[in-house]
């Protein structure tokens, strides 16, 4: 549905890095909601290639489907008003709460979406990036800045530091790596052609040298934290 619905409007989102908007999406009697980032409203970065951040949103709902984990709203890439961007559904949540409140509950897809952050290598997770939907879920948001191929996890989730993972999210891991081995698995053919080859490539390390060592890093100083942090 959300790459075939129909745009019926929409409106910018104040304040961010980058062009978003709240579109009015409508698939025969069904309205909905969707978040349209299109490729040309991207601010240029030194470290990422222009025009490539809606491939990387689309890359982390693939990853966290593939994982079972169903951290990330669902995702595409379509054409909008303003080109080529991803869509990805809007998902209606409470605006006073961030990953630190959600840390004082005591939410367990936390541990989760801290371990996928290392996995796709998110250079951007802030605390505002952690929804509470009014379905009941955590969700993460905000995967444009994901897959480099250099190290560069920035984000607020430290608090699960040095724990190890669990035998049941390793089988995650492992059925992951599985996937992406030869790049024969649907997975692999659409991840392979949105990100470049280099980046691909050290996705498939990361995965395998967290299955090495199945333990969440320590965090080095200043290097590690987003700012603004929420």
């Amino acid at each position: 549905m959300l790459s075939r619905a129909e745009i019926e409007g929409g409106e910018l989102v104040p304040h961010g890095s980058n062009y978003t908007f709240v579109v009015q999406l409508r698939s025969g009697e069904t309205g909905f909601l969707g978040i349209y980032k299109p490729a040309g409203g991207e601010r240029p970065l030194w470290d990422f290639p222009y025009g490539t951040l809606h491939r990387r949103e689309r890359c982390s709902f693939l990853v966290s489907e593939a994982l079972g984990w169903h951290l990330v709203p669902p995702t595409v890439i379509r054409d909008g008003p303003h080109g080529e961007g991803s869509m990805h559904l809007f998902v209606a949540h409470d605006q006073k709460a961030n990953y630190f409140s959600l840390l004082e509950e005591g939410r367990p897809e936390l541990f989760l979406l801290a371990v996928f952050d290392l996995i796709v290598n998110n250079t951007d997770r802030k605390g505002g990036h952690c929804l509470k939907g009014d379905d009941g879920r955590v969700w993460g948001i905000d995967h444009g800045l994901t897959f480099h191929a250099e190290p560069k996890l920035r984000t607020v989730i430290w608090d699960f530091a040095g724990r190890e993972l669990p035998g049941k999210l390793i089988d995650d891991l492992k059925s992951l790596d599985r996937l992406l081995d030869g790049g024969a698995s649907p997975l692999a053919r659409e991840v392979g052609s949105l990100i470049d080859s280099e980046e691909f490539d050290m996705f498939r390390r990361r995965v395998r040298a967290f299955l090495d060592q199945p333990r969440l890093p320590l965090p080095e100083e200043y290097r590690n934290y987003p700012w603004p942090p929420v």
